[in-house]
């Protein structure tokens, strides 16, 4: 074993390690290098059985990177693993799973074409002469969902069902088969505060067995709620570790990003528009089939409007509709004016911007260069009269952006999948700034971005909004829609419920209208 670093406490003496109970997995000084550049350098980590042991860093810590060594998809440079007791260093996927581990990964991979008891059951179906017995598989995948509390059913393609269902299927994935250590990578990052309630009662579910978890989020109040012990990294490394009674949230940040950050929230610095201003987008009796219904409700140009409801509410579907991307009916005004949007090519020729919830699969090509994505809308603008690109307005262009989003890629011709999770969201940011906006619609901005990126992409909103933007800002984290909205209007099935001006609203008068407590 390599000797212990200068100013690291080993895991069995760190505030993570319960006395008496001997840590189910123990990592010291482990290390990852993908050529020259070092990803991961002295990690130190102690897992006990029956608690929460959350992992907190930004993108780009390093968290994956450790993941990815104990999922067996590549092995450490150096250092040593060892799980209940024994050396652990799993060649693929499949054997860390029979070592008893199990793991719930961010990035789904699901396949869409197959049911969710194919899913689950992946690769490990019951078969009887080669064939695969698919009452069986469907009555086991039941039983699991059964168990978990899950809102699944096991007969349905994965290709129909909503994000948010996807990771609950992904959870089922990981917990399908006998474990004594789970990892869970942001499983709660599509989740509704409804939906997450149910992996919560899970994870205590979990904890009673004994068995060990770490835990992988950005929802600082997540993580105080069900955390045990905290292991802060950053830039690779081990910082510290401490249990949930010895943290504060100011705390965490700092140590995460080295440097104190008051206010998650950056301040409004210029008054929100007054009632009598005339609104720049107008949605009246919106409907589309199944959908959602008699939507209505105004932003007002640099307004932030704030749109909430639980998972199945419609809120994405109706900024889907603005945006053209769904049939409806009813009307839409945009400065005024009635305007027929049928397509996302007239939503965006009417000053109609829409940053997607999933950017990987709808905002970005993520095989193109950061150049390629940021100008792809406004590609028009960099054409002279004959149709001729201008290759040096075009990486001005993306340059500026890069510089003004403070996005951090090696270069312009970086492809976006090597970007982390908040350089790309800066990237679909950056290419919908490039058409000057009138109206932003903006679904789950900061899903996956960690702490840091969330203040830098709360401060390009707040800049928007004081240059005269209209914002629709749709989010599962009520923290956030309390923190960053002027008004904010919630949906219940499948329609508006409930309009009410930020200033003073709780977190509890706002989840009863999503629950149409007062509505029904």
């Amino acid at each position: 074993m390599s000797p212990q670093p200068e100013g690291l406490s080993p895991p069995a003496a760190s505030p993570g390690h319960v006395t008496g109970a001997a840590p189910v997995l123990e990592i010291h000084d482990v290390s990852k290098s993908f050529g020259p550049v070092q990803a991961l350098k002295r990690m130190e980590l102690a897992v006990t059985p029956g608690r929460v042991h959350t992992l907190l860093g930004e993108n780009g810590a390093g968290k994956s990177t450790l993941m990815k060594i104990l999922a067996g998809v590549f092995p450490p440079s150096g250092g040593t693993i060892r799980l209940n007791g024994k050396d652990y260093l799993p060649r693929d996927p499949k054997d860390a799973a029979a070592h008893g581990v199990s793991i719930i990964f961010q990035e789904l991979s699901l396949s869409r074409n197959l049911t969710v008891a194919e899913n689950i059951y992946a690769n490990r179906e019951v078969n009887r002469f080669g064939f695969i017995q698919d009452r069986k598989l469907n009555e086991d995948a039941a039983q699991l969902i059964r168990d978990l509390g899950l809102p699944l059913d096991p007969r349905a393609r994965v290709a129909d069902l909503s994000i948010a269902k996807r990771q609950l299927v992904e959870i089922a994935k990981g917990l399908s088969h006998p474990t004594r250590l789970v990892i869970m990578d942001e499983p709660t990052s599509s989740l509704s505060d409804s939906e997450a309630e149910i992996l919560f009662r899970i994870i205590a579910k979990l904890k009673a067995q004994g068995v060990g978890i770490i835990y992988i989020s950005h929802r600082m109040d997540e993580i105080m709620r069900i955390s045990d012990d905290i292991t802060v990294m950053r830039d690779g490394e081990y910082i510290r570790t401490l249990t949930r009674d010895e943290a504060d949230i100011n705390q965490l940040i700092a140590l995460m990003v080295g440097r104190p950050m008051q206010d998650i929230y950056p301040r409004r610095e210029t008054p929100a528009p007054a009632a009598s201003v005339a609104p720049v987008l107008a949605v009246n009796k919106l409907n589309a089939a199944g959908l959602f219904h008699d939507v209505s409700f105004t932003v007002r140009p640099g307004e932030v409007l704030g749109l909430f409801g639980l998972i199945g509410a419609g809120r994405s579907d109706v900024m889907k509709a603005i945006f053209g991307m769904l049939p409806h009916e009813g009307e839409i005004q945009v400065a005024g004016k009635p305007v027929r949007i049928a397509s996302p090519s007239d939503a965006i020729r009417n000053g109609i911007a829409f940053v997607t919830e999933n950017r990987k699969d709808e905002g970005l090509v993520l095989a193109h260069s950061v150049e390629r994505n940021i100008n792809s809308v406004a590609l028009g603008s960099f054409a002279n009269a004959l149709g001729f690109m201008h290759p040096r307005a075009e990486i001005a262009n993306a340059g500026e952006e890069v510089r003004r989003l403070s996005i951090k890629t090696a270069n312009l011709n970086t492809a976006a999948r090597n970007l982390s999770g908040g350089n790309q969201q800066k990237i679909v940011l950056a290419k919908w700034l490039a058409i000057k906006p009138k109206v932003l619609i903006l679904d789950e901005p900061t899903r996956g971005v960690d702490v840091g990126a969330k203040f830098e992409i709360y401060k390009i909103i707040r800049e928007l909004a004081t240059q005269g933007t209209a914002i629709v800002m749709v989010s599962s984290e009520l923290s956030e829609i309390l923190g960053m909205s002027d008004r904010v209007v919630v949906m219940h099935n499948k329609k508006i419920v409930a309009e009410r001006q930020a200033a003073g609203l709780t977190q509890e008068l706002v989840m009863r209208d999503a629950a149409g407590v007062d509505s029904e």
